[in-house]
């Protein structure tokens, strides 16, 4: 026990002492040591006084060699931190200031992945994915030979099966708010925008149902237009997708509507 206590009272002393020395260091003119003692915390994992340090330094080393380190470490303390954000402002950052840097290329694609982590889920405020879309493509184009290009590729696809996501469940939310004109027109632009989306099959289903709720819930002069178009619909599912498990539905949903046209004077 009194080993223990000894052992714990040495590290409490060693931890106070180094402490008191970088703060001395903090308060020091000296900004060569300075450097040196927060790149050796940066190489060390030590982001947080490896910052403090590169904080007090960027002013003095600004456009030289070292200002470039500081800068472009400042990026890389704060994406190990997870602080994708403002990650991405000093990544920006290197970027406008040392535009010809060997590591230009490397902050260019962070700066996107940056704003790619920051892109929130499908059912939220999409401004951060339109950012990050823009940045990943920017990149793309600026780096066509880039080793992180596949990677950039992917990232973007991503995104973009995010916005149409996006898209699919406010065309669903229509429906579900009984807005069937509104429902209809999202369904048709939404085909339109994504002509190779995976919810092709689920899209022409909800349109089917969408049509014969419209019908049903319109006006007389108007029903003909929506159950015919109900089962055109309908057709156009069964054979696009001849083993659909929405076959049985939308057969029955068919079915009604050419009743409900037989009765339509």
């Amino acid at each position: 026990m009194k080993n223990r206590i000894l052992i714990l009272a040495v590290m409490g002393l060693a931890a106070l002492a180094s402490c008191n020395d970088f703060n001395r260091l903090v308060k020091s003119t000296d900004n060569e040591m300075k450097y040196e003692v927060a790149m050796d915390y940066y190489e060390r994992g030590d982001y947080n006084h490896a910052l403090q340090l590169f904080d007090l330094l960027q002013a003095s080393f600004r456009n030289t060699p070292r200002g470039e380190n500081i800068t472009y470490r400042t990026a890389q303390c704060y994406y190990m931190q997870h602080d994708y954000e403002i990650a991405g402002y000093y990544y920006n950052r290197f970027l406008q200031v040392y535009p010809f840097s060997k590591d230009a290329e490397k902050a260019a694609y962070m700066s996107a992945y940056c704003s790619y982590m920051d892109s929130p889920e499908s059912g939220l405020d999409q401004t951060n994915t339109h950012n990050a879309i823009k940045q990943l493509k920017g990149f793309i184009e600026r780096y066509p030979k880039s080793d992180s290009l596949d990677r950039a590729n992917y990232l973007l696809a991503d995104l973009n099966n995010k916005l149409e996501e996006k898209d699919y469940n406010i065309c669903r939310l229509f429906y579900r708010m009984e807005n069937y004109s509104a429902a209809i027109t999202s369904f048709e632009n939404m085909l339109k925008k994504y002509p190779n989306t995976p919810h092709r099959e689920e899209i022409l289903f909800d349109m089917a149902k969408t049509y014969y709720d419209f019908a049903e819930n319109s006006i007389a002069e108007k029903q003909r237009e929506r159950y015919e178009s109900c089962i055109e619909q309908c057709n156009t599912l069964s054979y696009l997708y001849p083993e659909s498990k929405y076959l049985q539905e939308v057969s029955g949903i068919a079915t009604k509507a050419r009743k409900k046209l037989e009765n339509i004077k």
